[in-house]
C-alpha cells in the first residue's frame, strides 16, 4: 500500500507529496502514482530530500530519458545534471522569466526536476502558472481560432550573445548558441498526450512569431496571450526549502525563478526528462523546421 499522501497548495496546479524518499529505489506502482500526480497536478513538490547527482538521475530516469541541454554544459560526471548557482555577486539569475523549458527543441522535454541544493535566507521562490487552465478560460472563439494555429520557437533571443543567459556565460557555462538548433513549429495549442486536456504552447522566452505570420502581425496576438497566461488565477507560488525538489510539466506548464535576493547564494540542480522515444515520432510530426522569415 502506498504511503504518498498528495495535498493540493493552489487552486489552478501545484501539489505537495510526502511520504517517498525520492533517493531510494522505487517500484512500478509507487512511480506511477507519482506520475499520475504529476500529470494531474502539473507541478508537483516533495521536502527534505537529500539526493547526489546521480540519485537525481536514477529518479528522473524512471520517468524518460534525460536531456542534455545544447547550450548549457552539465556536471562534468553527469552531463544529464545542469548546475544552476546565483553568486552573491551576480546581478541576473537563471531562469528569471515566464518560460516552459526547452520548446524550442525539435522534440520538447515532457518535465523538469529541481532540487534546492542552497537557498538565500530570504526570497528565491518560483512561480508557476498552468496552461491548461489559460487555454480554459479564454472564449469558445479565441479558443477555436488558437486550435488552428502553429508557432514558431527559437532558442536565439534567449541564448545567443546578446540573449538574457548569455549574461550568466561563465558562471553558466553557456555555450554560443546563435543558430545552432534553429526554429522548430509547435501547435498553439497543445493537447496533452497523457491527460488528454488541452494547454496553450506558447511563452515569451521562446515563441517568436505564428506559423505563416511575420514578427509585426504575431506581436498583439502574442502578447495578449503572454498577458492571459500568467494570470494570477492560474498560478502557485513555492517556497523552496534546502532538499526541496520541484517536478514540472513542461507540455502545461510556466514557471518563473524570480530574482529578490540581492547579495545572496542560492544553487538549484536540474535535470529535465524527455519523451520515451516510442511517443517521439507523433510529437515531431508537430516540430518541423520553420521555413518562413522576416
Amino acid at each position: 500500500m502506498s504511503h504518498l499522501k498528495i495535498q493540493k497548495i493552489a487552486g489552478a496546479l501545484g501539489a505537495e507529496i510526502s511520504g517517498v524518499d525520492l533517493a531510494e529505489p522505487h517500484d512500478d506502482a509507487v512511480i506511477a502514482e507519482i506520475r499520475a500526480a504529476f500529470v494531474e497536478h502539473q507541478v508537483i513538490f516533495f521536502r527534505d530530500q537529500a539526493l547526489s547527482p546521480a540519485q537525481q538521475v536514477g529518479f528522473g530516469r524512471r520517468f524518460g530519458p534525460l536531456n542534455i541541454h545544447p547550450y548549457v554544459a552539465g556536471m562534468a560526471d553527469h552531463p544529464e545534471v545542469m548546475e544552476i548557482i546565483k553568486e552573491p555577486s551576480d546581478k541576473t539569475n537563471f531562469g528569471g522569466g515566464w518560460h516552459s523549458d526547452m520548446s524550442f527543441l525539435e522534440t520538447p522535454a515532457i518535465g523538469s526536476i529541481l532540487h534546492a541544493i542552497d537557498l538565500p535566507d530570504w526570497g528565491g521562490d518560483t512561480l508557476f502558472a498552468s496552461q491548461i487552465a489559460a487555454y480554459e478560460a479564454l472564449t469558445p472563439a479565441m479558443r477555436a481560432t488558437l486550435d488552428t494555429l502553429n508557432a514558431v520557437h527559437s532558442a536565439g533571443r534567449e541564448y545567443s550573445a546578446t540573449g538574457h543567459s548569455a549574461q550568466k556565460r561563465a558562471a553558466m557555462k553557456v555555450v554560443e548558441a546563435e543558430g545552432a538548433v534553429g526554429e522548430f513549429i509547435h501547435p498553439v495549442v497543445l493537447t496533452h498526450p497523457e491527460s488528454g486536456r488541452k494547454a496553450l504552447y506558447v511563452n515569451p522566452a521562446f515563441t517568436v512569431r505564428f506559423e505563416g505570420w511575420s514578427r509585426r502581425e504575431s506581436k498583439p496576438l502574442l502578447d495578449f496571450l503572454f498577458d492571459h497566461c500568467r494570470s494570477e488565477a492560474f498560478t502557485c507560488r513555492f517556497r523552496w526549502s534546502r532538499g526541496a525538489v520541484a517536478f514540472w510539466d513542461n507540455r502545461s506548464v510556466w514557471h518563473y525563478a524570480l530574482n529578490d535576493y540581492p547579495g545572496q547564494r542560492r544553487h538549484m540542480r536540474r535535470v529535465t526528462v524527455d519523451p520515451l522515444p516510442s511517443s517521439i515520432p507523433d510529437l515531431a510530426r508537430a516540430a518541423q523546421p520553420a521555413t518562413a522569415k522576416d
